[in-house]
Formats: structure tokens, C-alpha cells, sequence
């Protein structure tokens, strides 16, 4: 430990490396992470929220703490995030804090949270399944947790391509949706969808680019070499009617009440 704070491993440096290197272009390319963030946003307006502390963890740019401001307009979000790059691209009045989520919830909260919300982060985080116990422990009696998490099954694609050119699928690695909704209580889950998402371009390269441009390239598995990316691409699956190639994403959305 270095000053009371744990020291981040290679893994958490190179990914928030990444999305510092990637916050001026995220906007641009999170496309779906802009549609999750908004119908996340929706669904949370559908509950009755209590007004006082919410947060948007793992904030990134602030696409689901903008999304809940708009539609609960006398309600501001606690941004919070590791990156201070990303936090750097909120508006100036935005409330937003800068802490590492790995180390648990900021310790100086100035009440229970009656919402804790967070869209496309928890899986960049160490042992999601009990960082969804951690937070939703924290609620307010009555609060809300509110989650969109990419889970197992998305980029099927990108697999059966691996799978046929015989090389190693070097897509992240995600949570199950078993593992997600075995963190909390039954009787407290009071939503739950798997949304399906399919992007299409006409490389495999176009398809995979916009990951680096928000930051998202970090894995735990070894690069391929450019042979076996060659191989990679000639096995790529594409759309019977034009031609072109798919990446799949298959998101955990959920809402659970304390």
C-alpha cells in the first residue's frame, strides 16, 4: 500500500491508460453505450427514486448521469469515475469525483445513496460480483441499483471467427448473467432485460476500431500475431443480406430496491 491507497496492478493501469487516451473521441464512438445509457435512464424514471444522493459509477464521460439529469430535471448525480480525463469532458457545473472503485465506495459520502446507477463499468472493475453486493449493501432503505452491464454471449462473432481460424479470441472477458443475478436477492430484483445489439461495418477493422477510440481494447489475453489476424478477419461471420461484418452485444440490464 502507497499512502493508505492500494497500488493499482498492470491490468488497472493499462485500462485506465486507455480511457484517458480515449476521452476526447468516446462521445463520438459510443454508440451503443449512448442507446443503454438512455433506456437505463428511462427504466429508472419508471420507479419511484427518492430525491437526495445518486450516483453514477464508473461516470466515464457522463452519458447515463446526463440521460437521469434530463429526465429528472431537480435532480443532480454524483459522477464518479477513476479517470480524470474522462471526468475532465462533464460540464463545469457537473458534481463529479475522481476515486477508484476497486478501493470500494468513496468513504466521505455524505449520506446513503437512494440511487447508485452505472452503465458499461462494472465489468472493467475487480470482482463485479461483489462489488454489486458492496453497492447495493450501501443503498438507503428503499434506495435503487441500477445497472447495464455487456455480459457472456456478447461478440459471439468475433468467437465463431476465432473458433474457425483457430486462433485465440482476444475479445474481453465478461461477467455472466448467472453471476450477476446471483449477487442480489430474488425478491429484490424488480427488473431485469438482456438487450441484444448488433453493429455492422464493412471491414473487421472498422467494426473493432471504434473499441480502441473509447478506450475499451484492454485484455487479459495475448495478442495476435499478423498472420493469425489475417486468418481472424477471413473467418469473420457477415450479414447474409448486405455483406457485411456483425459484432454482437448482448447487455445485462437491471434494477433491484433495497
Amino acid at each position: 500500500m502507497v499512502g493508505g491507497k492500494l497500488m493499482k496492478t498492470i491490468w488497472e493501469e493499462t485500462v485506465l491508460g486507455n480511457f484517458n487516451q480515449a476521452s476526447f473521441t468516446y462521445n463520438n464512438e459510443a454508440r451503443v453505450q449512448k442507446k443503454i445509457a438512455n433506456q437505463l435512464a428511462i427504466e429508472c424514471l419508471k420507479k419511484t427514486i427518492c430525491p437526495g444522493l445518486w450516483l453514477d459509477l464508473g461516470t466515464g464521460t457522463g452519458l447515463l448521469a446526463d440521460s437521469l439529469e434530463e429526465l429528472n430535471p431537480k435532480q443532480s448525480i454524483l459522477r464518479i469515475d477513476v479517470s480524470k480525463m474522462m471526468l475532465a469532458q462533464h460540464q463545469q457545473k457537473s458534481y463529479v469525483k475522481l476515486w477508484d472503485l476497486n478501493l470500494g465506495l468513496p468513504t466521505d459520502l455524505p449520506q446513503p445513496p437512494n440511487l447508485i446507477a452505472s452503465s458499461f463499468s462494472l465489468h472493467w472493475l475487480n470482482d463485479p460480483k461483489n462489488r454489486i453486493k458492496e453497492w447495493f449493501s450501501a443503498l438507503a432503505p428503499g434506495g435503487w441499483l441500477a445497472l447495464a452491464v455487456p455480459i457472456q454471449g456478447s461478440f459471439s462473432e468475433w468467437h465463431k471467427a476465432a473458433s474457425l481460424a483457430k486462433v485465440n479470441c482476444t475479445a474481453m472477458d465478461l461477467p455472466s448473467h448467472h453471476s450477476l443475478i446471483e449477487s442480489l436477492n430474488q425478491n429484490d430484483i424488480q427488473y431485469q432485460h438482456i438487450e441484444s445489439i448488433t453493429q455492422t461495418a464493412s471491414s473487421v477493422n472498422s467494426l473493432l476500431k471504434p473499441l480502441v477510440k473509447m478506450g475499451a481494447q484492454a485484455t487479459h489475453h495475448k495478442p495476435l500475431r499478423v498472420t493469425e489476424w489475417r486468418r481472424l478477419k477471413e473467418n469473420w461471420p457477415v450479414c447474409e443480406d448486405n455483406f457485411e461484418k456483425q459484432l454482437t452485444w448482448i447487455i445485462q440490464i437491471l434494477l433491484a430496491q433495497k
